[in-house]
């Protein structure tokens, strides 16, 4: 079997290790992330796995400084493999393997270039997405397409789900490639980037939904990152609610003039929107205190919590 230096990080990076572990794939240094402070870490840990195989594993903060140019030449590997890590790798870095630099992508691309794939994905109300594994080239996400696989988004899923089928897909995607990777560099196909859009990473601030929304966007956006990523919010009268989940309920509004609004019906939370869209609401957090629908109904009842936005809790 081959060689490769890898790049990996979150639930995409320690599933694609795990296959080149299985498969006999030789690691002679890893790099990885140190987790951030207050992140929630949902996923698998890169570097766990790298230290329980005794890689040598670093996490530099610069991966293409002086020292780690020649670290990465003198493991002289076969292939650079970067599954979900988050520094682009320059030009010098991808020039050093004997076969090619690879990556593993989390969307169908080039639909979905760029950071944060799943979310946007969702938040755009798609349908599917998928794992793709490219050449690295000097634009992110824009080398020759080696192999993909779709992954189905279904109308009520959350980024959690779907950023694990992902990471499913990922894995799937490497076994398959696999053993035409160790015969030399595999067969791509150009990418059409006119075919596809790029998007930039996320921050909390553009999970702000707002008033004027249909309730489809509303859910998608609830959907896309609800947690552990940081969640959709409103900002009512100076105090923050976020959104914890969302589901169509199927039904109409209950109080179409009161829309939107938040209540509670039967220990179950509800948020009916202004074109009479219905969701049901696992649960919210205001000011920072979960509650669920039962909680919520009891703390405020059953009156419909209309959401009398100002221009200050719109952000502008």
């Amino acid at each position: 079997m081959f060689s490769a230096v890898v790049y990996a990080y979150s639930e995409v990076g320690q599933r694609c290790l795990q296959v080149l572990l299985d498969h006999g794939v030789r690691v002679p240094l890893l790099f990885t992330h140190e987790d951030q402070a207050g992140e929630q870490r949902w996923f698998g840990s890169v570097a766990d796995l790298a230290r329980a195989h005794g890689l040598r594993t670093v996490t530099p903060a610069q991966p293409a400084a002086p020292e780690w140019l020649q670290a990465v030449r003198e493991s002289a590997p076969d292939y650079l493999l970067a599954f979900y890590y988050r520094s682009l790798l320059p030009p010098p870095l991808l020039a050093l393997p004997r076969w090619g630099a690879l990556n593993m992508h989390g969307s169908l691309l080039p639909r979905y270039r760029g950071r944060a794939p799943v979310n946007w994905a969702i938040a755009n109300g798609e349908t599917q997405t998928g794992a793709t594994l490219h050449y690295m080239a000097a634009r992110a996400d824009a080398g020759p397409i080696v192999a993909q696989e779709a992954v189905a988004i279904g109308p009520n899923d959350h980024a959690l789900a779907v950023s694990m089928a992902v990471a499913a897909a990922a894995a799937r995607v490497l076994t398959g490639a696999l053993p035409a990777m160790a015969l030399g560099p595999p067969a791509g196909r150009p990418m059409d980037l006119t075919a596809g859009s790029y998007f930039g990473g996320r921050r909390p601030e553009d999970g702000r939904i707002q008033l004027d929304w249909p309730g489809m966007r509303v859910h998608a956006m609830i959907r896309a990152v609800a947690p552990p990523f940081p969640g959709a919010f409103v900002q009512v009268q100076g105090r923050r609610v976020v959104f914890t989940s969302s589901r169509t309920a199927g039904e109409a509004a209950r109080h179409p003039a009161d829309a939107p609004c938040l209540y509670a019906e039967d220990g179950q939370l509800f948020m009916d929107c202004q074109d009479g869209v219905r969701l049901a609401i696992g649960g919210v957090l205001i000011d920072g205190t979960a509650l669920d629908g039962r909680e919520f109904q009891e703390r405020f009842g059953t009156q419909p919590w209309r959401f009398n936005f100002t221009a200050q809790d719109q952000g502008t």
